[in-house]
């Protein structure tokens, strides 16, 4: 997440703290705040999405694929993004993109048997992303 989402936490916290702890007293107006701050970390911690890549896979939060069946992947900067999100988007297609994340990597399917066209990921380095991800499509013999 980024720091001004961790910041608009902390200010909500600090006024659950500062209204419970104006109500019931400053104990319960800690102990609340410190719940809130707990709850908080915990949203964001299951909103994150890790990216795994090894010999044989590609992890994306939940979703994995082989290796063997991607064709291509191509970094996208932030317009670029932004419109194979919107005006150029394919409802076929799965993505995984984060609004605060200005890139993303563009990953095509070669799987006849799969109606999804493309996976679309946000990378806060997209080109490292899509580099590495290349590389290991190419050495397991995808790449067409």
């Amino acid at each position: 997440m980024p720091l001004s989402w961790w910041l608009i936490g902390a200010l909500l916290a600090l006024s659950v703290l500062v209204a419970v702890g104006a109500y019931l007293g400053p104990t319960w107006g800690l102990v609340t705040g410190l719940l809130s701050v707990a709850g908080i970390g915990a949203i964001f911690a299951a909103a994150s999405v890790v990216i795994r890549l090894d010999s044989r896979e590609l992890v994306v939060g939940r979703a994995r694929i082989e290796l063997s069946y991607l064709s291509a992947a191509v970094p996208l900067d932030r317009v670029a993004a932004e419109r194979r999100t919107g005006i150029d988007a394919d409802a076929r297609a799965f993505l995984v993109v984060r609004p605060y994340v200005p890139g993303a990597v563009e990953i095509t399917l070669d799987d006849p048997d799969d109606p999804v066209p493309y996976w679309l990921v946000s990378s806060r380095d997209p080109a490292r992303f899509a580099s590495a991800l290349s590389a290991a499509i190419r050495a397991k013999g995808g790449l067409h």
